[in-house]
């Protein structure tokens, strides 16, 4: 099992990305500095969770634009 990122981690990425999503990237080290431009935080490791976590949510938009859906028909048949 991976780690546990806790609701603060996630809700604050999320704020993030509505806020300024032309500017987070999956880059780790750009997202990190997002962060500590937009966000104030006493903690390197709060800041470091939350650009991670903005690095993962991008990859993961990034694959599941890129992967083909299969399509439903009318019938509910998967058709490929």
């Amino acid at each position: 099992m991976g780690r546990v990122r806790t609701s603060l981690v996630k809700r604050t990425a999320r704020r993030l990305m509505e806020l300024f999503p032309s500017e987070i990237s999956a880059n780790f080290e750009d997202n990190k500095k997002l962060v500590s431009r937009y966000v104030y935080l006493r903690s390197k490791k709060l800041r470091n969770q939350i650009a991670g976590y903005l690095t993962h949510l991008v990859r993961v938009r990034e694959k599941r634009l890129q992967t083909p859906q299969a399509e439903v028909s009318e019938s509910g048949a998967l058709e490929e």
